[in-house]
């Protein structure tokens, strides 16, 4: 069964930081582009992050550039989001997503549509 697997969600104050983790299992997800995605009450699910297959290239929505850095880990099978200097904006359910039919420009990777695999989703809640 593939699953992706998302932890480190939280109820946190402004400007505190939060670590996102993302466990991929049932297959691997070394050759997929990952994504972190999230989604506000009453709002569109939106691209955060984006992560290609060897690392080496990422990227970063405008409103997050800065604060919030996605790395991987082929050998785990992990991928996260280290989130610092975290605003009430940010409040939203996080997503992680595997593609595995993507562009090589980690910036066309933005729609949501283009991710086969999704976890269930981990709370963030940032106060002011």
């Amino acid at each position: 069964q593939v699953q992706l697997v998302e932890s480190g969600g939280g109820l946190v104050q402004a400007g505190d930081s939060l670590r996102l983790s993302c466990a991929a299992s049932g297959r691997t997800f070394s050759t997929d582009f990952m994504g972190w995605f999230r989604q506000a009450p009453g709002k569109e699910r939106e691209i955060v992050a984006g992560i290609s297959a060897t690392g080496g290239s990422t990227y970063y929505a405008d409103s997050v550039k800065g604060r919030f850095t996605i790395s991987r880990d082929n050998v785990k099978n992990t991928v996260n989001l280290q989130m610092n200097n975290l605003k009430p904006e940010d409040t939203a359910v996080y997503y992680c997503a595997a593609s595995t039919t993507y562009y090589t420009r980690a910036s066309s990777n933005t729609n949501p549509s283009l991710y086969n695999y999704w976890g269930q989703g981990t709370q963030v809640t940032v106060s002011s």
